[in-house]
């Protein structure tokens, strides 16, 4: 049969339709006419994009070595000091009295440090826990250190199994929450942060024997946060207070930054120094960050040395190793 050229075209017109639907199911477009091929590389930024940050959770093992002496060696901290080693004396005598048969008080160890940032609490909570593994508390010793974000969640009915994750990775060992008056907002009545605290209170009656909690923060936030919940106020009763460091003790930390990494600083520069961190002290306010500022500056002023450095040839040993004036100008600026 003869077709007509009306015929024949409305025929190539039909080919042509169903070879483009059949190139559609192929590749695929979206809405927008990208291939599927794009649509998805997008899809995956997106998410990539919306993934929430890492929560704040740091297992630190336990390290080998003393835990007194590392104590004893830590700058400062007199009175802190005092305190550890008062419950240290404490628990040991404790024990031996229930070794007689003779009756002991129930024991807290759990503690609540209290003071400025950058006062050494993190760090007496690390010494604390091999301390308590040192006592038997404990039958590891490590420390898990945490903050809000590693206890609440972003979603109704997941905060309690955020917490529990975290509390089962700290058991044998001490659980560290830093600014844990976080926990409950000052203005806020609607929060997760309560059933984080339901959470812990709970796991703190049921795991008693194997783990042990250190919140740390401000005092007065601290103060306001124990006393919200009458669970924390019968948990936490003893306190231990950092105080912020002197203006020599802060000298005292840069020098062990400086002999730590094979530095040197000379006698000018130590006087600079101590200028510029008695003015420091003098005009401090709350969010002075201590050690944490003495740090910053050290690593400020080792930049500048090496900027300072930088292009230079034949450098001897003294010039590699020596912070000068310069350098310290810099890292104060």
């Amino acid at each position: 049969m003869k077709l007509t050229g009306k015929q024949l075209t409305i025929i190539v017109v039909a080919i042509a339709f169903i070879v483009m639907a059949i190139f559609t199911m192929v590749v695929g477009t979206d809405e927008d006419g990208k291939s599927s091929e794009n649509t998805d590389q997008t899809e995956q930024t997106t998410k990539e994009d919306n993934k929430e940050k890492p929560d704040s959770v740091v297992v630190n093992e336990p390290l080998e070595g003393d835990p007194y002496k590392e104590l004893d060696e830590l700058i400062g901290l007199g009175a802190v000091k005092e305190e550890v080693r008062s419950l240290a004396n404490f628990v040991k005598l404790q024990k031996q009295r229930q070794d007689k048969g003779l009756k002991t008080p129930k024991l807290s160890y759990h503690l609540v440090f209290t003071g400025s940032p950058g006062t050494g609490k993190t760090t007496v909570a690390r010494i604390v826990a091999r301390i308590y593994k040192d006592l038997g508390i404990l039958k590891k010793g490590h420390t898990v250190e945490t903050d809000r974000s590693g206890l609440v969640a972003n979603y109704v009915g997941q905060t309690a199994t955020k917490t529990n994750a975290v509390v089962d990775s700290a058991l044998n060992g001490v659980l560290f929450i830093d600014e844990a008056y976080a926990l409950v907002p000052e203005n806020s009545s609607q929060d997760y942060g309560q059933e984080a605290i339901s959470t812990l209170l709970k796991r703190m009656e049921d795991d008693r024997d194997k783990l042990v909690v250190i919140i740390a923060g401000y005092t007065n936030e601290m103060k306001r946060f124990i006393d919200s919940n009458p669970g924390l106020q019968s948990r936490f009763n003893r306190y231990i207070n950092f105080p912020d460091y002197s203006a020599e003790e802060l000298t005292d930390i840069f020098k062990m930054y400086v002999k730590r990494n094979e530095y040197t600083i000379g006698e000018e520069a130590e006087e600079m120094l101590n200028e510029k961190l008695n003015y420091a002290v003098e005009h401090k306010d709350r969010n002075f960050g201590n050690a944490r500022y003495v740090r910053n500056i050290f690593e400020k002023a080792i930049q500048a040395q090496a900027n300072r450095l930088s292009g230079k040839k034949g450098l001897n040993e003294r010039q590699l190793t020596e912070i000068t004036v310069e350098d310290l100008e810099e890292a104060f600026k």
